[in-house]
C-alpha cells in the first residue's frame, strides 16, 4: 500500500511539471488578459489572453538557426557560432 501511495505522489508531481513553452504561453496569456481587461473589459480579457498566448509561443521559438563551425588552432578544439535570422 505504501508503494502505491509513493508512486501516486510521484506521478502527480511529474504531471504538474510544465515545460518552458507552456510556462511562456501561460505568462503571455496572463499579460494579454490583464491588458485586454484594462482596455476593453471582460471581452478584452478573453481576446487579450488568446493573443498573448499566441504571441508568447512564437517569441520562444527561433525561426531559423544557422551554425558556423571551424577548428581553432589556439584552443585545439572545434568552435561553433550560432546565427539567428
Amino acid at each position: 500500500m505504501r508503494q502505491v501511495a509513493v508512486l501516486f505522489v510521484l506521478a502527480v508531481t511529474l504531471a504538474a511539471c510544465a515545460t518552458a513553452r507552456e510556462t511562456n504561453m501561460a505568462e503571455g496569456a496572463g499579460v494579454g488578459a490583464v491588458g485586454g481587461a484594462v482596455v476593453a473589459g471582460p471581452p478584452g480579457a478573453v481576446v487579450g489572453g488568446a493573443a498573448g498566448a499566441v504571441v508568447a509561443d512564437t517569441i520562444v521559438r527561433p525561426r531559423h538557426r544557422h551554425t558556423v563551425c571551424h577548428w581553432s588552432q589556439a584552443l585545439q578544439k572545434r568552435v561553433c557560432h550560432y546565427r539567428y535570422y
